[in-house]
């Protein structure tokens, strides 16, 4: 790590993250290399390394934050509301995945390839804010679904969380996988994020229960 003020460090790796995010939205994974992400900043790809040692920590970096910015939704639902349905809860969690392409796509795509090539240091730090996701939905059930039983809640959870894997691969699907789709006769519905998402977080919250009208 460079010498430098904690903030300056900071600075540099929220420029380093930024910069990923921004090619991020153009390019595929595989594609960014370090030389891109340091095209995209105002320092030297070598200077890269003082901060990242690889494009995986980097994009792991880029996760955690994703995380981070979904536990301030999570923690907005259960800050500003006094009660809810487990349809309104539902629909509000539902909304907060909606807002977290990034993160769905992510999860999606490169998950494995950012922690098995990340050094323990960075796992750990995309952890805490992976853990404090599971923490804060835990807190969402305990304050609006008071009544379900301390393992449905469990049940919930480590079903939520390996669903959102998959969210994004079937709300995203290019024109060549419709064709591909259509030649082999599968009849695809296409679903938006949010439809995705209510419909398996309102039959995870129910529990077998018949959904009120």
């Amino acid at each position: 790590m460079p010498k430098g003020s904690p903030e300056l460090t900071a600075a540099r790796k929220e420029e380093i993250v930024n910069a990923c995010e921004k090619l991020y939205q153009t390019m595929s994974f595989k594609d960014i290399t370090l030389k891109e992400i340091g095209n995209v900043t105002s320092f030297t790809r070598t200077s890269i390394y003082n901060y990242f040692h690889t494009k995986e920590e980097i994009f792991l970096a880029f996760l955690e934050r994703e995380y981070d910015r979904w536990n301030e939704e999570l923690v907005a639902i259960y800050e500003e509301n006094d009660e809810l349905t487990r349809e309104e809860l539902a629909d509000k969690i539902a909304r907060s995945l909606e807002n977290r392409r990034q993160l769905l796509k992510l999860l999606a795509m490169n998950n494995y390839d950012m922690e098995s090539d990340s050094r323990l240091e960075c796992i750990v730090s995309f952890k805490r804010a992976f853990g404090a996701s599971m923490r804060n939905m835990q807190n969402l059930l305990d304050k609006f679904c008071p009544e379900m039983s301390k393992e449905d809640k469990q049940d919930f959870i480590y079903a939520l969380f390996p669903f959102m894997f998959g969210i994004y691969p079937y709300t995203s699907v290019t024109e060549k996988q419709k064709k591909a789709m259509k030649d082999v006769g599968l009849d695809f519905k296409y679903q938006s994020i949010y439809e995705i998402a209510y419909a398996s977080l309102i039959r995870l919250l129910c529990c077998g229960e018949k959904v009120r009208g």
